[in-house]
This record gives C-alpha cells, structure tokens and sequence, in this order.
C-alpha cells in the first residue's frame, strides 16, 4: 500500500499500510519466486526468555459454543484426555512446557481432533492459546508415513508465518513430521517456482500470495490436504483484505478434496465478515465458538490516554515521561500509522539517544527477519511497527504498548464529508501485543487533536469501556498508571 497522504487514498484491495508489498501475484507466463527459508536460523534463543508454564484465561473469558449435528462434545481437562500421540504429549510437556489445555484449547481441540473433523469457526482473547489449537490441530491430523502436504495453514503476514511454524516445529519436534514456510522472498535468494521441485512436506504454512501462486503452477498438491487453516480468519477474509486469494485457495482445494476440515481462527470478527464466513461453511455442518463484543478487551492490560498539544510532545512524553520512568518494566512496541512516521520517531528517538529499531513493510524480508529475531531475544528493548506487527505477534516480555497513532479504517478517511473511523479490530490486536498470556501491560494512547479525540471516544464506546487519562507532564499519573497496571511496585 502506498503512504497515505491528504491527497489520495491507498488501495482498497489491503486495509494495513504495509501489505502492499506482502505478495506479488505472478500471471502463469510471468517469473515468479519461490521461498527457500531457513526457519531454523530465525528461531528464538530460549536462553534469553523465559516459559509460562501453561496458559492463563482472562477471568471474564466466556467461550460461546454453537455446535451442529447431534455429536456431543467434551471439555478436556488434560492433554491426555485428547488421545494425542506420545511424540505429541513429549512436545507440550518437554518443549512448549504446558501443563494443562487453556480455555479455548479444552472446547475448541476436541471439536477438532474428534470424527467427524467439522468446520470450525473460532474467536477468543489475544494470547489466549489460539495458536496451540490449530498447530495442534495440523499435528494430530498428519500420517507421518505419507510424504505429502497433509495439512494447510495461511496467514496474513509473512512474520505471522515463521512464528507459527516456529511453534508447530517445537511443538512436533519428537513426532517427524516435515513442514515447510511459504513466503515472500528477496529474489536473489529464491528460484523461480516454475524451476523448483513439489513441495513434499507434510505441513505448510504461508502467506495467500505466495500459496496460491505454488497452487497454480502445481507445486503445491491439494489431494491429500486433510485441514486447512485460516489464522487471522477475519483479515483473510476481508473484503479490504485477502478476500479473493483466501476464496481462490478454498475453491481450488474443494475442486479435488471436499472432505478437507477448514478451522478459522481470529481474536475479532467484526459483524460483516462473521456473517460471510458463516455463509462460506454453511453447507456443511460446523462448530462455532464465539467471545462476547465487550469481553474482547484485556482486562490484564490497563489502557491510558494522553492528551499532547502536537506530535513534537509525543516525542517527549515518550523520551521524558513512558521511557524513563518504565525503563525496567519490559519490551516496548510503539504503534504508528505509516512508513514514513515509523522512519521519523526512529530517527528522532535514536537522535536521543535510545537504542530501538523499527519494521514496515517497505524492508527487505531479509532485514525484518532479523529485526524480529533481535526484538524477540531480547536484544532490543523497543519496537516501532506500523500494523504489520499488530496481529499475532506473540513476544511475552512485551508489557508497554505505545499508539503514537491510533489506528485507521483508511477507506473511511477518504470519503468526502465522512469523519474518520478508528478500526477498532486493529485497536484490539495491538492492545493485545501487551499482557500476553495472561501477563501484565500497560497501553498508552497519545491524543494529539480533535480528530484523535473523537477516534479515542469511539474506540471506548465501541468497546464499552473508559480509558483513564494520564497528564502530560504529571511524573505521579504515569507513576500510578504503572503501578496500577503491575509493572511498577
């Protein structure tokens, strides 16, 4: 997506301002590149962050179940109670360190696992366990004698891609099972795909161009494909979003393979997409879990604005207010609208004196691959993303989110005699890069004029929540912010 500006609007076909370069979406006669990712030089060094045990649930969480047919379904307690595999248990025990399913997990995996494997469609907290479902999920279907792609998993960003084959590698690390990432690549690294072998692995996960682009030139087989997933299932479905490379994928897989279980999996749904992705599964029977609108938000998290009389403040209160007095209480991420904001608070902040980096979609892969890698070790203390990061991204030391912007819905911004809207799912997501799995975190909002405060008022209303207010310049709010949120004694 090209920079917005006051002028022209981006490209309705993506709704984030880093997808543009995402995918390239090769005609058959047209080169394409095929990605040869060496997953394993990006993974995380363990040395440097610590486990949770198991998976803690927001207190308020309550999962609505819609099940179809007459098959009754069962909580599960234990991992055992799932039937998994011994090389399965061995991995949740020994490398992901779990000790008992989450609240999403115990509804969600029996309704997977279970004959007859119907459609799920599946909404619940941020770092609540979504992921360990699916990965599971993949996992448990797969024949480890049939070397072919068994199971199918497309998500919206390629960093979302690495870390979920991340997990699925620790998670099957004792099982055998291959598995390869498909996403974009720098093309000095990669081979056109028309050149290179099929895919063989048994699980695959990438991103929707790069997919169907290995599905159309029939390195990718759909046969044998026992599940497919969709993470992030609102934004692959979007009209804004990856709609029709997401319908594409699901056609030409239904062509050859009808019995394939789809698992849809998202933090949000908003009203629009939950009825079309209803419509898209309801011809056969499905399961659907659902968390209540007012129930999405955090409570683990505590949510603050402040009020700044232009963006040179919010400079400063960054600088003189958030970095100094929370200087030990984790990873930071900062939130901003546009590549060209994400190029000038990192230029300013470093001109300070402060050690961050940034990401947007205008990098070379190569270099957000190692950006992440670095934030995710640890090796870097603050982050500044635009929304590419706000989705998924899963890094437990992360308790201080920063919306130097708040988030746009950009087709909106752009209608004549129209006030801006806020999207209140991206909001929520970026909410949700704070307190993972049940941690603490803190968000603060900076207000920088009339528009701001009416996206901020509609984000609470949206949300039927009130956003506590932190002075300026008040040494004691930001103090007592902290402490109220946890990170500060």
């Amino acid at each position: 997506m090209a920079e917005s500006s006051n002028t022209s609007p981006p490209p309705a076909s993506k709704s984030w301002a880093d997808q543009a370069d995402e995918e390239t979406i090769p005609s058959p006669s047209s080169t394409s590149e095929t990605p040869t990712l060496k997953v394993d030089e990006l993974a995380i060094d363990e040395d440097k962050k610590s486990s949770s045990k198991f998976l803690d649930d927001p207190d308020d969480s309550n999962i609505q179940a819609v099940t179809s047919g007459d098959t009754p379904y069962t909580s599960a307690a234990t991992f055992e109670e799932l039937s998994l595999s011994d090389e399965l248990l061995k991995g949740l025990y020994v490398e992901m360190k779990f000790q008992k399913p989450s609240k999403i997990q115990a509804v969600s995996l029996p309704m997977i696992l279970n004959p007859p494997n119907r459609d799920l469609i599946a909404q619940a907290h941020n770092g609540s366990g979504k992921t360990t479902c699916f990965v599971l999920g993949m996992l448990s279907r797969v024949d480890p004698t049939l070397q072919a792609p068994q199971a199918l998993c497309i998500c919206p960003t390629r960093e979302l891609a690495i870390q979920n084959i991340e997990v699925l590698r620790k998670m099957g690390k004792y099982t055998g099972i291959s598995s390869e990432c498909a996403v974009p690549m720098d093309r000095r690294d990669s081979i056109p795909i028309s050149k290179r072998s099929p895919i063989m692995a048994q699980i695959v996960i990438g991103t929707p161009g790069t997919i169907k682009n290995l599905m159309t030139y029939k390195k990718l087989g759909v046969t044998r494909l026992k599940i497919l997933v969709f993470d992030e299932a609102d934004q692959m479905l979007a009209e804004d979003g990856f709609k029709d490379d997401s319908l594409r994928i699901m056609k030409e897989i239904e062509k050859f393979n009808s019995n394939c279980q789809v698992l849809l999996f998202s933090a949000t749904f908003n009203d629009v997409v939950k009825n079309f992705v209803t419509r898209i599964v309801e011809k056969k029977e499905h399961n659907k879990l659902f968390v209540k609108k007012e129930e999405l938000s955090l409570d683990a998290v505590k949510q603050y604005k402040v009020r700044v009389p232009d963006e040179l403040a919010k400079i400063e209160v960054i600088k003189n207010y958030i970095f100094e007095i929370g200087e030990n209480v984790g990873q930071t991420i900062i939130f901003v609208r546009t590549r060209n904001s994400a190029k000038m608070l990192h230029k300013a902040l470093v001109d300070l004196g402060y050690e961050v980096t940034s990401i947007q979609g205008a990098l070379e892969h190569d270099e957000r691959d190692k950006i992440v890698k670095e934030f995710k070790d640890g090796l870097t203390q603050v982050l500044i993303s635009t929304d590419v990061l706000a989705r998924g991204f899963d890094q437990q030391q992360v308790n201080l989110v920063i919306n130097y912007d708040l988030p746009l819905k950009y087709a909106a911004e752009f209608v004549r005699g129209r006030e801006p809207e806020p999207d209140c799912e991206v909001y929520l997501h970026r909410v949700g890069r704070a307190g993972r799995f049940g941690r603490k975190g803190a968000v603060f909002n900076l207000i920088c004029d009339e528009r701001d405060e009416k996206l901020m008022s509609k984000i609470e209303n949206h949300f039927g929540t009130h956003v506590a207010e932190v002075r300026e310049r008040s040494v004691e709010d930001y103090k007592a912010a902290l402490k109220e949120a946890g990170l500060l004694i």
